[in-house]
Parts: C-alpha cells; structure tokens; sequence
C-alpha cells in the first residue's frame, strides 16, 4: 500500500523557482520593462507642446446661487440633461432634486440610510438613482405631481457587499453603472435588477467612476484605494488600461471632452492627466502650497480648464495645456466634496460638508 504524500514529497513536486516570492519578483522586473518601453515613446512634455498656445487671460468666476436646505455634509451632486436641474445626496440621508435657476426644491427623498454618497440624474431627466451605506443603489422615478410619495415607487436595482461610492446611467435609463467599497464595479439592468457586467480588478474600494463621452460609450475609467485608475470594456469585462502614479486614494476621474484623455484627483494633493492614446500620464497638476487631498474633479466644456474640489475648502482652477493654475476660487466654509460643470458648460456646481451646494459662473 503506498503512503499517503507527506508534506516534504508536496514541497519536493514544485520547483522551487515557482515559490511565490519568485513570481512577484518577475512579475516586477516585467512591469519596470513596461514602464521602460513607455518611456521610449516619451519624447515631449505636454506644457512643452503648449508653449506657443496662448495663455488665458484673468476672469472672473463668483458664487451665483447658494442652494440650502440639506442638514448635514454634501456628498455627490449630479446635472440634469436639462441644464438646470440638480439632484444632491447628503450625510442626513436626504436626496433633493433642485431646480438650481430659482433655487427651489422639487422633490424630496429621505433615504432609509445615512452617508447617500452617490446620486445620479437618468439621462431622460424622469429619475434619479441613489445609495450609500446601504450597499445598494436605489432608483426613484421623479414624476410633475410635486406631492406624490417618491418612496412608495422606488425601485432597488444594485445590490454590493459594500457600501455604493458612485452610479451613473448609462446613455439610457435602462442601465446604470455603479461602483463599491466591495472592490468591484457592475452593470445593472435598471427594470430587473439583473447583473449584466461585473468587473475585478481594484485591489481596494472602488471610489469613482466616470463614462466615457463617446455616443457608443463603451468604456469607462474607475479610481480606488489601490491608487490605481482602470480604464474598463464594458461588453467583455475586461481592465483594458490602467495607471498607477498616484501616491494616495483616487477620489475622483472625469474623462476629457473628446473622450481621448481623462483626468484624477487624489488624495495625494494632485490631479493628473492620462492620454489613453499614449498610454501615460502626461501633466501633473500640483503646487507646493497645495498641501491638502482632491475631492472632486471635472473639465470646463472645451477641456481647456480643469475644476478641482480640494479638502481645503477652496476651488482650483487649473490650465490644462500649460499646467498651471489660472484661479483659485473661496466660498464653502469646510470641504469642497463634489463638483460638476453643467452640461452646457455655462456653469459649475459644488457641493460641500458645509450642508450647502453653490452654482458658480
């Protein structure tokens, strides 16, 4: 009768050169040879190209609207198609849907959770989705009757093992992208709650998401705790790209108008830009007198300024070409949480831990 393997024939089977410390130490070695090969095709600085490109002249950007009303920090705010809707999620629990023009509120939803750190508009302007510590992502049909009970429809369309850190629809109302502290992000049939795409690859929470631009839209960047951004196929699933050179969390991704670019804010006081094309970061944006994290940021329409939200209580706004910054903007009274330009690039919107949102132009 043969013995059954003792642990020393179990070590004997594997060779030695495949013991785990092995492997990481080539899987290094492969990503330096990457990193040399990218480096090849770094001929030029991108405020080097934009020398010859006109600088942009001061002007002048103040708060216009002040919109109160939450009890407690702004979390996540998101435009309306509209232009002049908004819908804003808060530590309270509360989402309010807001008409930022004349500054009133159009409908109301107390949430069954606190910290809603994610809300979004559907592209229809018919519904808005949030969720948070709930670790699902919830959907509200906004109807014109302005007493009617939005709680009674509400549908649950995401569930995670974590707590929701962000959702977008997609180009319909059908679909909603959500991502987590589970480490994952997901595509959700909005009508069946079904899962139809999940995608690995985050070592840490999820913390933002952004859709990229394009009428196909068929990919779209995600920001973590791993301090990795991760450029995503939504039909396969599949990580196509990602960048590592953040030193802390990325808080916040927002694709380049064109869809060829986007860039990050991190907690590591800077924002970057990657070109997907070149496959690199190609502009950081930083000042030694910027000591504190990013938060939230967003492109101006032309993708000629780049909005940052910092935990400083300020707003920086940043020439994307020549990497410096053109304006630095005050108001919010504690942490600047989020930021959105509106979609037609005539106005912006923060929201922050003050318990206010205010419309900037």
């Amino acid at each position: 009768m043969r013995s059954p393997l003792s642990p020393e024939m179990a070590t004997q089977e594997v060779p030695l050169n495949e013991t785990l410390a092995h492997l990481k130490t080539e899987s290094e070695t492969l990503k330096l040879k990457l990193e040399e090969e990218r480096a090849k095709l770094h001929d030029v600085e991108l405020h080097q190209v934009a020398e010859k490109v006109e600088g942009l002249g001061q002007f002048v950007m103040k708060t216009r609207r002040t919109l109160k009303g939450h009890g407690n920090k702004v979390l996540c705010m998101d435009w309306c198609k509209d232009k002049r809707r908004i819908v804003s999620s808060s530590q309270d629990g509360k989402v309010i849907v807001w008409d930022a023009f004349t500054t009133n509120k159009e409908h109301a939803v107390t949430m069954p959770c606190t910290w809603v750190m994610a809300c979004a508009y559907a592209p229809s302007g018919c519904a808005v989705a949030c969720g948070g510590l709930d670790n699902k992502c919830s959907v509200y049909p906004l109807s014109l009757d302005k007493n009617e009970n939005l709680a009674a429809k509400k549908k649950s369309v995401a569930m995670h093992t974590n707590y929701l850190s962000a959702c977008s629809f997609t180009n319909s109302d059908m679909q909603i992208l959500t991502s987590s502290g589970d480490g994952t992000c997901a595509l959700w049939d909005v009508e069946s709650g079904q899962l139809l795409q999940s995608f690995h690859g985050h070592a840490a929470d999820v913390l933002c998401l952004d859709l990229a631009p394009s009428e196909t839209g068929n990919t779209f960047v995600s920001g973590g705790c791993d301090k990795k951004a991760n450029v995503w196929d939504m039909r396969s699933g599949q990580c196509i790209q990602s960048f590592e050179t953040h030193e802390s969390d990325i808080n916040s991704v927002r694709y380049y108008p064109s869809g060829d670019a986007f860039a990050s804010g991190s907690d590591d006081a800077t924002c970057r830009l990657y070109d997907l094309r070149a496959d690199r970061e190609v502009a950081i944006y930083s000042k030694e007198s910027i000591i504190f994290g990013v938060s939230s940021v967003d492109f101006s329409l032309s993708g000629r300024l780049l909005f940052g939200g910092y935990n400083d209580y300020t707003i920086n706004v940043w020439d994307v070409l020549k990497g410096t910054r053109v304006s630095i903007l005050f108001g919010h009274e504690n942490r600047v949480s989020t930021l959105r330009v509106s979609p037609d690039g005539t106005a912006f919107c923060t929201g922050s831990w003050d318990h206010t949102l205010r419309i900037w132009a």
